[in-house]
């Protein structure tokens, strides 16, 4: 057994991981914190939100997440769908009312990923295909990109939807303050060369650090280039929710959640390494939700698991979730400490840093893979990135949602369904194929293989598929194998027995073989199997050849004993 912590119930590391775990930690800090504040930027919201992010819910997460190494705070996708949530429920962006709504949100968001774990819904996190997760942030992608140009340029324009906001920046641009694009280019330069040269080095801080310096040397705030401006230098204080603000939240929080717990369990899963306790979705419900109850009421904004920082804290050695506490207690330091030098940092820097670490979610190289793969799925990641740029954020997870159901629906209602031969010279049953025309198949004898799960959805559409191939192969015997059917439900059940009737009627003899113990429980509970009878019953596909060959020398035709019925 490994022993088990009081806290969270995670393994106890070596001692010798401790200065690793430490490390790893404050590297991390680097990374995350200014990226946290500008992902704060992003939900419209000031930049010590983000602070507060990187504090309550990592520690939370920390002492109860089923991931050793994962890491808790903002992301770029949580952070668009939160300005775009708060849009509508403040749009005069009040900054008192703002915070309150960020707390309703954020604890909402939690109570939802908490009620879920009580349903055991762990599975929903599969519910958005990667194909459609890959357009889906591709589009977020480019909102953020868009979101973050104006302030790069000094500009402020009013959104209006992705396209007009484009033409109002186009529109804008002759109004650009030259100083504050250079500091903007600069930086966002610096970053892109650190990030080529040092993958997942502290770039970030080294980058806010030098923006201060700039700021605090030219006095860039008195020549009227935007800055983050002032920060309550405290730890986060109490923030209760607002409860009338539910029922206008709800839809919105739904969705974070959803993408809060999809980044989450994906996060962990791509950095769990050998020797690493399983990652249990149902924990990881409980553990996001109580970080984004906890982080609400501390004036956080929604969180998941973020994959940049915790790529950084594997790569420096970190490997048990004290890293994560470092990070959080770094956090608090810089709230304590450092936050009089923050407010000096210029606003196009924080624009920078989203920008380098969004285009990341723009990915053409995957929408070619998925081509290249299966047009359809294709398809699916198009019609998602449309969705976001045209309907939405928060719209757009719905209709990543529906794409993901359309496109299991389609899969399941149009089952393969194979012509079976043998390869010639080998023992060896196969799905015929353009490439493979030179197969042996038995005159008289047409094998169909469907694949899949059979059910009152796809039953008319196999039976249909079925009824054209006999008439165009016109057979004596239809062997079905059913080798490759997982279950089949009573609709289908029945379209078989009626198709035996109608085959009867033609002079054409159904007969079965290779079923699994469920499908063959369910087939002989109905009756089916006594109807066929022990001679049109076989336990493989094989043993319904040789039997079909011997029937055609030996007339009338007797089952060979021991390799016919099932």
């Amino acid at each position: 057994m490994v022993p088990l912590s009081n806290a969270g119930q995670l393994p106890l590391p070596p001692d010798g991981t401790l200065r690793l775990d430490i490390i790893a930690g404050l590297t991390a800090a680097a990374v995350v914190l200014p990226k946290a504040m500008a992902y704060a930027t992003v939900a419209g919201l000031p930049v010590n939100v983000g602070l507060y992010t990187a504090f309550v819910p990592m520690i939370v997460y920390a002492l109860l997440g089923s991931s050793r190494v994962l890491s808790v705070s903002s992301t770029t996708t949580l952070a668009i769908l939160t300005a775009s949530q708060l849009a509508l429920v403040v749009p005069d962006g009040e900054p008192g009312r703002l915070l309150t709504a960020t707390a309703t949100l954020t604890a909402l968001t939690g109570l939802l990923l908490i009620m879920a774990a009580a349903l055991r819904l762990g599975f929903v996190a599969n519910f958005i295909s990667s194909s459609v997760l890959t357009g889906f942030k591709a589009g977020i992608g480019l909102v953020i990109v868009l979101d973050q140009l104006p302030k790069l340029f000094g500009l402020h324009i009013v959104k209006q939807g992705f396209f007009r906001d484009i033409l109002n920046f186009v529109q804008d641009l002759p109004h650009a303050s030259i100083v504050t694009l250079g500091i903007g280019v600069t930086a966002l330069a610096l970053l892109l060369l650190l990030e080529r040269m040092w993958p997942h080095s502290p770039a970030p801080l080294a980058v806010l650090g030098a923006g201060i310096a700039v700021s605090w040397m030219a006095g860039l705030g008195a020549s009227g280039v935007p800055i983050v401006g002032h920060i309550p230098q405290a730890l986060p204080s109490l923030t209760l929710p607002d409860t009338d603000l539910i029922l206008q939240l709800l839809p919105g929080a739904s969705g974070i959640a959803l993408m809060s717990f999809t980044e989450t369990i994906a996060a962990g899963r791509a950095f769990a390494v050998p020797g690493d306790q399983p990652i249990r979705p149902n924990r990881e419900l409980v553990a996001t939700g109580l970080a984004n109850l906890g982080g609400g009421f501390f004036g956080a904004m929604p969180a998941g698991g973020g994959t940049s920082q915790t790529a950084v804290v594997r790569a420096v050695g970190g490997s048990t979730q004290k890293a994560s506490l470092v990070t959080a207690a770094a956090s608090a330091a810089t709230m304590l400490v450092l936050a009089p030098l923050l407010g000096l940092l210029p606003q196009a820097v924080l624009a920078a840093i989203v920008i380098v670490y969004s285009i990341g979610l723009i990915n053409p190289a995957e929408f070619m893979s998925i081509r290249k793969a299966r047009r359809m799925e294709f398809r699916w990641a198009l019609a998602a990135f449309l969705g976001v740029l045209f309907f939405g954020t928060l719209q757009g997870i719905i209709v990543a949602i529906i794409l993901s159901l359309v496109g299991l629906a389609s899969q399941v209602a149009n089952p393969r369904l194979h012509i079976i031969g043998r390869k010639r010279g080998e023992d060896l049953l196969r799905p015929l194929t353009a490439e493979r025309q030179d197969d042996e198949t038995f005159e008289g004898l047409l094998i169909l293989r469907p694949e899949g799960r059979l059910f009152f959805l796809n039953a008319q559409l196999v039976g249909d598929r079925i009824r054209e191939l006999v008439d165009q192969e016109k057979p004596r015997i239809l062997l079905m194998d059913l080798s490759r059917v997982v279950d089949i439900e009573y609709s289908a059940l029945q379209m078989i027995m009626e198709g035996e009737r109608n085959l009867a009627g033609q002079g054409i003899e159904l007969w079965l073989a290779d079923l699994n113990p469920e499908v063959l429980d369910y087939v002989r509970a109905s009756g089916f199997a006594a109807q066929l009878g022990a001679a049109r019953m076989f336990s493989g596909t094989r043993a319904g050849i040789r039997h079909y060959q011997s029937s055609i020398e030996a007339t009338p035709a007797q089952p060979l004993a021991g390799e016919g019925p099932a």
